[in-house]
């Protein structure tokens, strides 16, 4: 399926980088349809030789755009989306992954313009097409909508539709999960070193197991417990290193982590309203 219309992204960083390189491999649109808005000319560059896509340093760039894919820092929303409010109509479909700032704020921002507004949660792996992604619809947003940002969104990974109530439980886990399993990865390389391996050698074990160990849960769709029943034999070597993290609490840790970026999550929206 082929996406109509021009799309404009509002800021060029990673992630814009990552979503233009996703939708035009998934050929969703052409390098014509695409400009990129940045004011630093260093990306403007990079993404115009990078990708052949127009690029402009001025927000005007949304007019003859229907979707706008607002991809700047969470702390300049307000002050863009209000300085140029006048720009949009009702005809834009605005998708927002600037974290943190909720429906509320982008559709109090474009006041009056009756923008269909949606707001997306991805995570960093979508730099290599591998992105986690919530999204969720405002008040004018409709299901073809939601159905054209789940196409821009699976083009660099998997999505799922929610509700803004569920977005900080997302923050917590999918988009701040990416640095406890790097955690994981590097504690798991250190053991390797621990016990005798050469660090290179421990390095490619580690990340094709955790890789491996992934595609299985994926591809064959067992539960966890199960597919970790299937490796740990009754007395044997892996039952001992489970033992050690169960009196660890593994678990318990992992939820513990999630938890408190989750409230960590709700504490800066509740501060972003009060601005």
């Amino acid at each position: 399926m082929k996406i109509e219309g021009k799309i404009c992204f509002l800021g060029g960083g990673m992630m814009a980088e990552a979503l233009i390189s996703g939708i035009l491999k998934a050929g969703l649109v052409t390098a014509a349809q695409i400009v990129a808005v940045d004011l630093a000319p260093e990306r403007r560059q990079v993404l115009a030789d990078k990708f052949g896509i127009e690029v402009s340093d001025q927000a005007s760039a949304v007019t003859g755009c229907g979707i706008v894919i607002l991809a700047v820092k969470p702390q300049v929303v307000n002050g863009l989306l209000t300085a140029n409010k006048g720009l949009f109509t009702s005809d834009h479909l605005v998708i927002s992954i600037a974290a943190g700032v909720s429906i509320d704020i982008l559709e109090s921002c474009l006041e009056g313009r009756s923008c269909r507004v949606v707001r997306v949660m991805p995570n960093t792996p979508a730099l290599v097409m591998e992105g986690a992604s919530a999204l969720c619809g405002g008040t004018l947003a409709g299901e073809d909508d939601l159905q054209t940002a789940r196409l821009l969104f699976d083009a660099v990974g998997r999505s799922v539709v929610l509700t803004e109530k569920d977005m900080d439980a997302v923050t917590g886990l999918s988009g701040s999960g990416p640095a406890y399993v790097f955690s994981f990865i590097e504690g798991l390389i250190d053991a390797g070193v621990k016990v005798g391996l050469a660090r290179p050698v421990a390095v490619t074990l580690t990340l094709q197991t955790v890789l491996g160990a992934t595609r299985l849960a994926m591809e064959t769709g067992e539960h966890p417990a199960q597919l970790r029943a299937m490796v740990t034999s009754p007395g044997g070597t892996t039952i001992a290193g489970l033992r050690e993290l169960e009196k660890a609490g593994l678990g318990g840790i992992l939820m513990d982590a999630v938890e408190a970026a989750t409230n960590r999550s709700r504490e800066l929206g509740r501060q972003a309203q009060e601005k």
